[in-house]
């Protein structure tokens, strides 16, 4: 996703992140085959947009928003982000920052995917720190973190019941991409950018039938979105947004595999180290999406 799709994702998400938004969610609109861990009969009026994201003081913070800084009230929202994406986004700030610092604002070079550095130097982080790559530091990376943010928290408290599905979700986007693009020879320098693709078809099948308003111009529906943002590359950079496509490709090849039998789900193993697991890690990520599910409760 492109620096300038951020831009219009930035005034289109707290539009499509309201009230009726999160029934959709809960509900699974669009005759979705996803799970839903929700009585169809729960009353979702308490909750507006900020809830979605753990902000459910919004009325404090507009009240003292002369008294705070944008900062402050950016660290507040993330410090109620769900565990992965707060440890998504701080990790790609830090190695963006290790860039600006050391390497003229260009990510650095031993994070980057380099198979022939993999493979024969060891160095397996790398098809995993290849993701945390938005681009230079400035306010692209800025607008760049927010989308990833606005989307990828949105999928991970939905998904507070069962959190190793979203695991796998993220893991089945990342390995589809590192392998098809390898296979494919196309440079995967910014996968930051294509995950947020995959993260958005994600989230648009999860809405089927939301009606998203764009610019304050004209509505579409949610399952239109990724197709929006792709025909905007097209038009302003003048040249076919294969990347982009090809995490619309592998979104939708995940909600195929995940609606039809159940394939695309996460392994037995994980999900019974994350219910059952008695380690001291696996006791301490059960209470920070308890922290989540209390979100979720009704008063």
């Amino acid at each position: 996703m492109r620096n300038n799709e951020i831009s219009l994702c930035k005034r289109t998400c707290r539009g499509v992140c309201t009230t009726s938004a999160i029934k959709s969610c809960l509900s699974i609109r669009g005759g979705s085959d996803y799970d839903s861990d929700f009585d169809s009969d729960t009353d979702f009026s308490d909750f507006d947009d900020d809830d979605l994201f753990g902000l459910d003081d919004t009325g404090d913070l507009e009240d003292d928003f002369s008294e705070q800084s944008t900062l402050s009230l950016a660290l507040q929202a993330f410090q109620k982000s769900p565990p992965v994406t707060k440890l998504f986004l701080a990790s790609s700030f830090f190695c963006s920052l290790m860039g600006y610092l050391q390497n003229k604002n260009d990510f650095p070079s031993y994070f980057l995917l380099d198979w022939k550095s993999t493979l024969t130097k060891f160095q397996f982080w790398r098809p995993v720190t290849a993701f945390l790559n938005f681009g230079p530091m400035g306010f692209g990376w800025l607008m760049t973190a927010h989308f990833v943010w606005t989307y990828m928290s949105t999928l991970e408290r939905l998904n507070h019941n069962q959190p190793y599905e979203f695991w796998y979700m993220i893991f089945f986007g990342c390995s589809t991409m590192v392998m098809g693009y390898t296979f494919l020879n196309i440079s995967p320098r910014f996968l930051g950018h294509n995950l947020s693709t995959f993260l958005v078809y994600v989230w648009s099948r999860y809405h089927e039938g939301l009606e998203v308003n764009m610019f304050d111009m004209f509505n579409t529906r949610a399952e239109m979105l990724p197709w929006f943002f792709l025909a905007q590359t097209f038009l302003l950079e003048g040249e076919f947004p294969i990347l982009d496509l090809l995490g619309i490709v592998f979104g939708h090849v995940y909600h195929y595999l995940r609606s039809v039998g159940g394939i695309g789900r996460c392994p037995t193993f994980v999900k019974n180290w994350y219910e059952h697991g008695d380690d001291k890690f696996a006791k301490a990520v059960r209470e920070e999406y308890k922290k989540i599910s209390s979100d979720f409760e009704m008063q």
